[in-house]
């Protein structure tokens, strides 16, 4: 019978797997190791449980201790894992700019977790790097796992995810392409693949705002390189001891926005709900494509699952936040309608017969009351519309000689001229059919939610 003895033991041995529409302009072919169907849905578990077993082996991490480790939350969730299996205590720090998401999941599996703030320096005492530290000195019968220094992490990939990416292309792969975050990853696969075919081309790929890049083609700690960022995963504003230079080719840098893009495209046009690091490193290689030839076979690393990422950059509101996705407005509405005419509107002091008249006049349900005489420029005091007239006139057909101010109904929400149309979306609803917005120049301008269904469908 194949029956697993523990969780642990079905880590490693993930699928390679073949990219068909983002990549159907490269000359070659494109294989993705997608590292979520490990357990703790990341790459991660690898090393997690690599780092443990040389600790107990060398005897740093003894029966009933305690796991304290610095994480963005894939390392802490397989250490979580081991944690659970071996009887270990679990302590994480983490920054303040990671996902809920990867916090909860810590939790759940019966971490504590520390956050701690994301904009200061390694070296500064509130840094995650430095809690986890502090916090290793302070607690009895503690191990620092320091994924970031400590070898085990690029063995751990030296002698799995390695061996397994050469068996699975028969030898055949020409790059290996993955994001740079501790080294462990993109250091340890690369020592395994170079020894079997030192030809073999290693493409590292960083995110702006990380020292790395510079590093590797300099040789120098430039602190000027580092400033913030919200991509996860990778990215150092440090050189963790992992890193063999030696073993990688190219560093290649990636924007926030585009790495964002990137993981929602694999989701949507290929299936593979992934993480922020494997959007941005199929971005680095779309932005390499130049260098690639017809019988090159390229292994792209992804190291992590979209779930961590349900709140961030599969949320269209944190997307837009961040000009990450390119939207339609309330002003784009208005220049594609061509709406060079003023706003159609009546007074309060106006029948409902001449609403009527303009609504068949102008082909148009929903009209503003403007304060003043038909002066725009005063501002809304409230709207009628051919839903509302309908009832009040079937029960009253005298109403049509009735003022509007007897008929009014509340005004269209008032909204900023550059809204996002999705913004629109949700203002318009059964009992509010259209909202409003002043121009540059001052001058009103309404949008229905026929508009916006327009809109959303070019």
């Amino acid at each position: 019978m194949d029956i697993k003895n523990n969780i642990l033991e079905t880590i490693g041995n993930t699928p390679l797997i073949r990219l068909n529409k983002i990549t159907r302009d490269l000359p070659c072919t494109v294989a993705a190791k997608v590292d979520y169907f490990n357990p703790g849905n990341s790459i991660k578990d690898r090393m997690a449980v690599k780092m443990i077993e040389v600790a107990e082996k060398e005897g740093k991490l003894k029966p009933g201790g305690t796991i304290i480790e610095c994480t963005s939350g894939n390392t802490g969730m397989g250490l979580a894992l081991a944690a659970v299996v071996k009887g270990y205590k679990c302590i994480f720090t983490t920054t303040d700019k990671q996902s809920k998401e990867k916090m909860d999941i810590l939790k759940a599996v019966g971490a504590e977790v520390i956050v701690c703030p994301t904009n200061v320096e390694p070296e500064d005492p509130r840094s995650y790097y430095s809690v986890a530290r502090r916090l290793a000195k302070e607690i009895p019968n503690s191990f620092h796992s320091n994924q970031y220094d400590n070898l085990a992490n690029r063995l751990a990939h030296y002698e799995s995810t390695g061996p397994e990416i050469w068996k699975q292309t028969d030898g055949k792969i020409t790059h290996l392409v993955c994001t740079a975050g501790t080294g462990g990853t993109v250091t340890g696969t690369a020592m395994f693949l170079k020894e079997k075919n030192p030809n073999i081309q290693v493409w590292a790929i960083d995110v702006y705002g990380s020292l790395l890049t510079k590093y590797f083609r300099t040789g120098e700690v430039d602190m000027h390189e580092v400033h913030p960022y919200v991509s996860e995963g990778f990215g150092e504003d440090f050189v963790p001891e992992n890193y063999d230079m030696s073993v990688i080719d190219y560093f290649e840098q990636v924007t926030d926005k585009d790495g964002a893009v990137m993981a929602r495209r694999l989701a949507k046009e290929e299936g593979i709900f992934c993480g922020y690091s494997a959007g941005s490193c199929l971005q680095g290689l779309m932005q390499l494509k130049g260098r690639l030839k017809k019988d090159d076979l390229v292994v792209c690393i992804f190291h992590d699952h979209g779930s961590r990422y349900v709140a961030k950059i599969y949320n269209d509101q944190w997307m837009i936040e961040r000009g990450f996705l390119d939207v339609k407005t309330f002003k784009d509405i208005i220049s594609a309608r061509g709406d060079s005419q003023k706003l159609v509107s009546v007074n309060a002091s106006q029948t409902v017969a001449d609403a009527v008249a303009l609504m068949k006049e102008h082909d148009i349900e929903h009209i503003p009351v403007m304060n003043g005489a038909k002066s725009p420029d005063n501002g809304p005091a409230g709207a009628i519309s051919e839903s509302g007239l309908f009832q009040k006139i079937f029960d009253n057909p005298e109403i049509k000689n009735a003022r509007i101010s007897e008929v009014i109904e509340p005004s269209f929400p008032i909204v900023e001229f550059d809204t996002p149309v999705e913004r629109l979306s949700h203002l318009i609803n059964k009992e509010n059919g259209a909202v409003l917005a002043k121009d540059e120049a001052g001058n009103y301008h309404i949008v229905t939610k026929y508009d916006v269904i327009q809109a959303l469908g070019r």
